[in-house]
């Protein structure tokens, strides 16, 4: 239990030092808010002192000294004013400070995102990286800016108040001195509860955030297959959690408010009675009375707003320390240093006793061999699961090999920038993906600067020209997140378009016609030759229809080659492709 609180403790202190990284960028802010602070704080506590002057020039019916009086409020006016601009420039410069610090974290979260290894993304859900990104960074927001806010004038509050207290009367000062600390006991107490339970809030509403981005992205499979009530259940269940750890959290944090203004209530009635009782022995005057029982109440309240602001920095604290997990992943293994730019792409690719595995428990590809030349057609067939999906992210380097080496060009690829290797590729999926954007930013997203012509041509060649036209705007019409209403068909003769605009000198085409209609199909086949003439492509196929022509077809099974040749020469050998073609095609 010591360890653990221990361990919790460690947490906080470098997650807290990792905040104080970030403030120091904006030093001026911070010094310009804290000086201000000073200036707002002794102004204000010098007004009670004014106050007690004024009630002194009252010393009964028709003893009242006017002109005294006037000239004090005058200079109350004045110090109002100033304490009024004094305040309102230091929550600009609070706000500037916390929501720089908050735009920097928020743009290395998504940088480092960008630069994450798939491997990373693959074994998280997006929901729970969003939840950190967005929700837990607004959470962060929050208490950093109350933090600024109250915090710093708090505490100057505090010293100041205590300072002017003992200018006054040094006797009643202890006083409040000695009933003072009870409220960092109870302030210290509530602030290690609050602490674990805000952490388990933030990591349940990332479970939460994730559940229903998982459940709106695939609403159709869950009404298809009547999945409602298990995934009703489910959310049930983890809103349940929430509930509980929220209240739990909530509950700690807004003891703190009460706790504290029952101390600072024994602090104003302790100098009330000492004060009375100095002011009937003539110790010091009603006005002095007055100024100490304004200052007892100036002195309590930084208690009551510290507490609160100690509560929020808990909850801050525990979703900046979940936005730094993802600050602090290890990347994707870095470029050599004398990476080379591939520039001349002879679109060779060699495999070499190359192994890789997703998890060390599970073998994938062993002592895998391919020498592709340049220009040849390879298509790859073969069993789920038996890794043609894993070839591809090999040979675009989006999974490094365990061992063994992949060359271009007669370059290993890790000697080389991945982004000079993945744009020598023209690659397209089975899944798609489309940016919110208008259809020319999505089709010219591999080659900017095309033209006009060159556009429309690349779309006329995917047979995607036709139902473009039709939309409201042509090829300006907006499409929404992961192409909005377009049916899956037109998403993927977009993707095609898109690669056939950029035309790299080499192709993956990954089921890139399997949600086309035949007749369609059979068009952007013939597309597709003339675009892979001369070109060195890989095609990932279940329809053999589509992969007849191919110089070279790859059998996989297991991670293993186990057959190589063209469609006649794996026919003739009657072994596993030519099982696999007759199930598609038997009579």
């Amino acid at each position: 239990m010591a360890q653990t609180q221990n361990k919790k403790r460690e947490k906080q202190k470098d997650t807290l030092s990792k905040v104080l990284r970030y403030i120091k960028k904006y030093w001026f802010y911070l010094v310009l808010s804290i000086i201000l602070a000073a200036v707002s704080v002794v102004l204000t506590l010098y007004l009670p002192i004014l106050t007690g002057d004024a009630i002194d020039y009252i010393i009964g019916k028709g003893q009242v000294d006017f002109a005294s009086i006037f000239a004090i409020l005058r200079k109350m006016a004045v110090i109002i004013l100033i304490t009024a601009v004094a305040q309102w420039i230091m929550n600009v410069c609070n706000n500037r400070m916390t929501y720089h610090v908050v735009r920097d974290i928020r743009m290395e979260a998504f940088e480092k995102i960008e630069h994450l290894p798939l491997s990373y993304l693959d074994s998280n859900s997006y929901g729970d990286i969003v939840s950190r990104v967005i929700a837990d960074v607004d959470q962060f927001a929050d208490g950093l800016l109350m933090g600024f806010t109250q915090f710093f004038t708090g505490v100057i509050t505090i010293i100041g108040t205590l300072l002017f207290m003992l200018s006054v009367n040094v006797k009643i000062t202890l006083v409040v001195v000695l009933i003072t600390p009870l409220s960092f006991v109870v302030a210290g107490f509530i602030a290690k509860k609050t602490f674990s339970m805000f952490q388990l809030q933030s990591v349940t509403r990332g479970e939460q955030t994730a559940l229903i981005d998982e459940m709106i992205g695939n609403q159709k499979i869950v009404q298809a297959f009547g999945h409602e009530d298990e995934a009703l259940e489910k959310f049930d269940e983890i809103n349940g959690r929430l509930e509980k750890y929220s209240l739990r959290a909530i509950f700690f944090s807004s003891i703190t408010n009460p706790s504290t203004r029952f101390i600072n209530s024994l602090v104003y009635a302790g100098v009330g009675v000492a004060g009375a009782l100095s002011a009937i022995m003539g110790g010091i005057s009603v006005g002095q009375l007055s100024c100490f029982l304004s200052y007892a109440n100036q002195y309590t309240k930084p208690f009551n707003e510290i507490s609160g602001v100690v509560t929020e920095l808990q909850n801050a604290l525990a979703c900046a320390a979940r936005i730094f997990e993802i600050i602090e992943e290890e990347p994707e293994v870095a470029e050599d240093e004398d990476a080379v730019v591939l520039e001349q792409v002879d679109e060779s690719v060699d495999l070499k006793h190359v192994y890789f595995s997703y998890t060390p428990d599970r073998k994938l590809i062993e002592d895998f061999n391919l020498n592709v030349k340049p220009g040849q057609r390879v298509a790859i067939v073969g069993p789920t699961g038996c890794g043609k999906t894993t070839l591809i992210n090999l040979l675009m380097r989006f999974y490094d090999t365990d061992s063994g080496e992949i060359l271009v060009s007669g370059e290993p690829i890790r000697h080389l920038t991945r982004e000079s290797l993945r744009s020598s590729y023209g690659m397209v999926l089975q899944e798609t993906w489309l940016k919110q954007g208008t259809i020319r930013e999505n089709i010219t997203m591999g080659k900017p600067d095309a033209t006009e012509e060159e556009m429309i041509a690349a779309a006329k060649a995917s047979h995607a020209h036709s139902f473009i036209t039709r939309l409201p705007h042509g090829y300006d019409t907006v499409i929404g997140e992961d192409g909005g209403s377009l049916s899956q068909g037109q998403k993927q003769l977009l993707c095609i378009a898109r690669v056939m605009l950029a035309l790299p000198p080499m192709l993956i085409l990954d089921e890139a016609t399997s949600s086309i209609d035949t007749r369609t199909g059979q068009r952007i086949q013939s597309a597709f030759a003339k675009m892979m003439k001369g070109r060195t492509s890989f095609i990932v196929a279940h329809r053999l229809s589509t992969i007849q022509e191919a110089d070279i077809i790859l059998v996989m099974k297991d991670g293993h080659i186990i057959e190589q040749g063209n469609h006649e020469e794996l026919l003739a050998k009657g072994g596993f492709y030519y099982n696999l073609y007759n199930s598609q095609f038997a009579k």
